[in-house]
């Protein structure tokens, strides 16, 4: 295989674990605790427990893997060293086209919160100006990101603040449907495991961390835990402060929140932290794909260009732009909050197949038995086939896609290697 240029390790504990922390305090803690009360109802935080749960069992298999091979890609690379190249694939392409819709979802949700009539021209600036910030190089990328997390972090402790102070809204209705139910739960568990997977960014940026096995099993269960409290406490003050069936019938939660509240005049406050949350969750996101469709690029999944890393400030800069463009493309043409809903699917086969390849590890840490990799698995196996049909479908028909294009290519390369005078 060609020898490629490597990335350069820059990121300490602090610097990964703002990088996880802001995707997963990204748009979607500013929207998903309505989606996820309209389906558990006033069981949404056993729903945010259940999230936690599978979320960790993924994130201390993703921790053993990427100790075990620090290199970009994440669990493309996991699967294709402990599982064989086609489970690889499998888990690359589900990400990065997944994530790829999610890239124009934020890009969108922080055009809506700054400038609504005129959302996509705004979301497209946003790719642009945060894939330059990229190509400056990933320092810079660490840096933006602490700042957009402490706008996002001091936002959440406002919304905390006034959902204290009240006035409550009082209850006059109940929320229709299957809601408190067991179906219910699951898949509010899966629309809240979305919010917990930014840990996953830490692992594709394997390349860039120092000490990577000391550094990256700390960032990835750090990231985790801080966002599992913040969700779990932001849950539990919203269904004490609005009744669940406002809650699940908000557009913008943690804003109506504020807005019924005794600080009501700091709302402005609380879109700017949304805009902010947006930007530093895709920020993160076009960094992490672009880390991991160079790495499908370095085994021949993907075009080769893509593999190039080089400029002044190392980066994946083909990689980067091609994503950029990818992004933009669907800004235009598709409508994209629906779209990435298909991507819940994707993550979830991603994370199954972490599990999987974790559980084939020898040697382990004490505090990841396979029985724990063996309960990833099921959890993510069970969260994907309880969303919603069209999702699920949706993003398994870009899957067999991807598998089926890969296996027409293989096919054409060996016929290439069969002909006379081929190599």
């Amino acid at each position: 295989m060609t020898k490629h240029q490597q990335l350069q390790r820059r990121l300490g504990v602090a610097d990964a674990t703002a990088i996880g922390l802001g995707s997963m305090l990204g748009a979607g803690v500013f929207v998903v605790f309505a989606p996820a009360a309209r389906l558990a109802g006033e069981l949404l935080l056993v729903a945010i427990a259940l999230a936690g749960a599978v979320a960790y069992c993924n994130a201390v298999a993703s921790a053993q893997l990427a100790a075990r091979y620090p290199q970009s890609g994440g669990t493309y690379v996991y699967g294709r060293n402990q599982l064989g190249e086609w489970p690889g694939f499998l888990a690359g392409w589900g990400f990065v086209t997944g994530k790829s819709a999610s890239c124009a979802a934020m890009a969108l949700t922080f055009g809506q919160y700054v400038a609504p009539g005129y959302a996509t021209p705004v979301a497209i600036a946003a790719v642009a100006a945060l894939t330059g910030v990229n190509l400056l190089g990933i320092t810079r990328t660490a840096f933006l990101t602490r700042i957009l997390l402490a706008v996002v972090l001091a936002t959440l402790a406002f919304v905390a603040a006034a959902s204290l102070l009240g006035p409550h809204v009082p209850d006059g209705g109940t929320v229709s449907g299957q809601a408190g139910s067991g179906w219910g739960i699951l898949p509010a568990a899966g629309l809240v495991f979305f919010a917990f997977a930014g840990y996953a960014r830490i692992a594709t940026l394997g390349e860039e961390v120092k000490d990577p096995a000391r550094v990256i099993p700390r960032a990835i269960l750090g990231a985790l835990a801080g966002a599992l409290v913040i969700y779990l406490l932001l849950g539990a003050l919203l269904l004490a402060h609005l009744p669940v069936h406002v809650l699940a019938s908000s557009t913008a939660p943690l804003l109506d929140a504020v807005e019924q509240s005794r600080l009501a005049a700091g709302a402005p406050a609380v879109q700017a932290g949304a805009a902010a949350a947006s930007l530093g969750a895709l920020l993160a996101l076009i960094t992490g794909v672009g880390r991991t469709a160079m790495a499908m690029a370095r085994e021949r999944d993907l075009p080769g260009p893509l593999a190039r890393v080089g400029g002044r400030h190392p980066v994946p800069a083909t990689a980067e732009l091609a994503v950029a463009a990818v992004v933009v493309l669907l800004l235009l043409t598709t409508d994209v909050l629906t779209v990435v809903g298909f991507s819940s699917f994707g993550v979830l086969v991603y994370y199954a197949v972490t599990n999987a390849a974790a559980f084939t590890l020898g040697d382990r840490p004490r505090h990841a038995p396979r029985w724990l990799n063996a309960a990833g698995l099921a959890g993510c196996l069970v969260l994907a086939f309880t969303l919603p049909p069209a999702s699920a479908l949706g993003m398994a028909a870009v899957m067999a896609a991807g598998l089926a294009g890969r296996a027409a290519v293989l096919a054409f390369r060996k016929r290439r290697l069969r002909q006379p005078g081929k190599r």
